[in-house]
């Protein structure tokens, strides 16, 4: 798993799974204690995820939310978003709305 910081936003790269949730989480928190707003983390290229690195992020974003804060998932796949649905997950996640082409 690659995890690169670019201003407010986490880029992941690789597979997120059960094997790389711990350093991800450490990650997330750490952008979290250095922006107060709005944190984006974007996993455009993800190649596989699985339910435990969902909940990370589930867990993550009830946390900022208590604190008045917001994490944006981008780059969400339809797989990972029929996940987030069937673990009931979506309720915790926000996911980036997508432009519409004209």
């Amino acid at each position: 798993m690659d995890i690169v910081s670019d201003g407010s936003t986490l880029v992941l790269r690789g597979d997120f799974d059960v094997r790389s949730t711990s350093e991800v989480r450490n990650a997330v928190y750490d952008l979290l204690d250095r922006h107060d707003g709005h944190v984006t983390i974007d996993i455009t290229q993800v190649d596989t995820v699985d339910v435990t690195a969902l909940k990370v992020l589930a867990v993550a974003s009830r946390f900022a939310h208590r604190d008045g804060r917001r994490i944006v998932l981008r780059g969400a796949c339809p797989a990972v978003r029929r996940m987030l649905h069937l673990s009931h997950l979506i309720r915790f996640v926000e996911l980036e709305r997508e432009a519409i082409p004209a």
